[in-house]
């Protein structure tokens, strides 16, 4: 099949409708098989291993590479919760800054809000 080759409505329609026709039967296929002990079992240890090799350290690493600016928004939060914010902005200039930076405080007349 050339890479070039234009499609015309027909073609087009039919397309989708193949589309439209596996994943209706995949869909089915899937509802009769997800109550099986057997295909839960499996899903279950393949959930399981994904987790433990791939996702747990990426988790880890996108909290490492965001820790403070985690940190600082948690703290933000706190001080707004009980209604401090100028007193976090006092005791915490440079994590203030760092939330205004990145955009999540904007300050309007001298007292923040959280976007």
């Amino acid at each position: 099949m050339d890479m070039t080759e234009v499609y015309d409505d027909d073609k087009i329609n039919k397309i989708i409708e193949l589309y439209k026709k596996n994943r209706q039967r995949d869909k089915i296929k899937y509802l009769k098989k997800k109550d099986d002990p057997e295909f839960i079992l499996q899903n279950r240890l393949r959930a399981k291993t994904h987790y433990e090799t791939v996702y747990k350290e990426k988790k880890k690493e996108n909290y490492e590479k965001n820790k403070v600016l985690l940190q600082s928004k948690s703290l933000f939060r706190y001080y707004k919760k009980n209604e401090k914010v100028e007193a976090f902005r006092k005791k915490y200039p440079d994590k203030y800054k760092l939330l205004q930076d990145h955009g999540i405080i904007v300050s309007a007349s001298g007292s923040g809000s959280v976007v």
